[in-house]
């Protein structure tokens, strides 16, 4: 008898432990290449790197980049369609991997290409209308009206790309006081206060990074611990150390994604640390489509270890999932996920022979089942 009771909890105890190796992976996507229907969900299992798809959300236009809300209920996507471009709010119901469109809102800058969310806000970076967009999130779920536009002014040295501001990513600090948002046309990283209560003023000035002329920043991530900050910059293929503090950021180093003597062509455009805190990733597009790798060691400095093939064109984007074991890369051009098993200790990537077919992929995000 005592077998009998035993057995069902004993599978009931595997069974819970499986599921946590599995999770959401949600992909943005391009839907004007017409080889994308709009947001896709698959199922994703950090023990095997196999993934089965759960969804399509149709009638979406452009979803490019996307982000989650901290409680997992609901995702918000930009709609990147130049002067009718917006943000829209989905709920989300991560048992199921199912979106339900729930509004959308003008963003009133051209071409947003990053967006984040807290519990209260939802702002996006618009590319082209060199400008920030802030929202306040409803109850639902839903996005409010737009409560603030922070406009930039400026350009930098190349005249074919730098001739406005283009803001291209906002970035909450590690310690939420701050929103940083990298303007490509300008050339610099600048730091503004964060009221998360505010109505017209959740962002106010506070302090700005000049980065190399002709450089680009682009996207920018912090080390586990927060002290430090690694901003990558498209057009040179270069990296900024920073160490952090309180709002400040101080340059440490400078390094390249590229090989020596490279004299190819750069479109650098995603970072990211692995979930231990040791290794740092970065893609390069353009004549590359590589991905480098390096060790973080001691005081936040970089060291090159290694670089590989992405095994696709224009790897925009990509993402380590929650476990550490997998490394996926987004190819916009050749409409494929690729998956990369990640060795732990070395840092160094493995083809699996594993691939996600889905046209256009921008972003990847991964979320819990629950």
């Amino acid at each position: 008898m005592r077998k009998s009771f035993l057995l069902p909890i004993i599978l009931l105890a595997m069974q819970s432990c499986a599921q946590k190796n599995d999770y959401n992976l949600i992909i943005g996507t391009y839907t004007n290449t017409g080889k994308s229907e709009g947001i896709y969900t698959y199922d994703f299992d950090t023990n095997t790197g196999e993934s089965k798809q759960l969804s399509v959300t149709k009638g979406v236009e452009n979803p490019s980049y996307l982000t989650l809300s901290a409680d997992n209920k609901f995702v918000y996507a930009v709609n990147e369609t130049g002067k009718t471009s917006a943000v829209s709010a989905f709920s989300f119901d991560a048992a199921k991997g199912d979106l339900k469109f729930l509004n959308k809102q003008a963003t009133n800058g051209d071409d947003p290409c990053y967006i984040v969310a807290d519990e209260k806000n939802v702002i996006s970076a618009n590319y082209s209308g060199g400008n920030a967009s802030v929202f306040g999130i409803e109850s639902n779920g839903s996005l409010g009206a737009l409560k603030q536009i922070v406009q930039h002014f400026g350009k930098s040295v190349n005249k074919d790309r730098q001739n406005s501001p283009h803001v291209h990513m906002v970035f909450f600090t590690p310690d939420h006081k701050y929103l940083i948002i990298n303007d490509l046309g300008t050339d610099k990283v600048y730091l503004y206060n964060y009221n998360i209560n505010g109505t017209n003023d959740v962002l106010t000035p506070h302090d700005s990074v000049a980065i190399t002329p002709g450089a680009g920043p682009r996207h920018i991530t912090f080390s586990k611990d927060g002290k430090y900050a690694y901003l990558i910059h498209e057009m040179d293929a270069g990296i900024t150390v920073f160490s952090y503090t309180n709002g400040s950021l101080e340059k440490i180093q400078e390094t390249k994604i590229t090989e020596d003597g490279f004299s190819g062509e750069n479109g650098a455009a995603d970072i990211h640390i692995s979930p231990d805190g040791k290794f740092l990733y970065a893609t390069n597009r353009g004549s590359e489509n590589n991905i480098t790798f390096f060790a973080i060691e001691k005081g936040g400095l970089l060291n090159k270890r290694g670089q590989i093939s992405t095994l696709g064109k224009g790897p925009r984007n990509f993402s380590i999932d929650p476990t550490g074991k997998y490394l996926l890369v987004a190819h916009q051009y050749t409409n494929d996920v690729v998956v990369f098993e990640r060795n732990t200790q070395t840092g160094e990537l493995k083809d699996t022979g594993k691939r996600i077919a889905v046209g256009a992929p921008v972003c990847l995000v991964f979320a819990p089942k629950k």
